[in-house]
């Protein structure tokens, strides 16, 4: 849960302090500078990765079937990236592109 949690903090104060943008997930200030260094140079979502990696744990960490329910369907709703990486694409261009051929979009290195 630690982990997970570390992950999202630092990944969304990496990606304000580097890209610009705003702190939520509605993208209230579109970002200035597309991010392909600290956690975005391994995976294109470490804030969405370190969410889920915190619900995980805590369904581990409660042997809760409800909570692994929760974690599975905020998978399924995290995949509202799709939409994100076209509006990336739309901004960035082809320096998007070349970055999403690169880096994975959730697991570093597989998928």
């Amino acid at each position: 849960m630690v982990i997970g949690y570390g992950l999202y903090k630092f990944s969304t104060n990496y990606r304000v302090k580097h890209g610009g943008g705003g702190h939520g997930e509605k993208w209230e200030k579109e970002p200035e500078r597309l991010i392909t260094t600290g956690p975005y140079a391994f995976t294109r979502n470490p804030v969405y990765l370190g969410h889920l990696i915190f619900l995980l744990g805590l369904a581990l960490t409660l042997q809760s079937l409800f909570a692994v329910i929760i974690a599975v369907v905020n998978a399924i709703v995290f995949h509202r990236i799709l939409n994100d990486e076209k509006r990336l694409a739309s901004i960035f261009g082809q320096q998007y592109v070349e970055y999403k051929f690169h880096v994975s979009r959730w697991i570093p290195g597989v998928l």
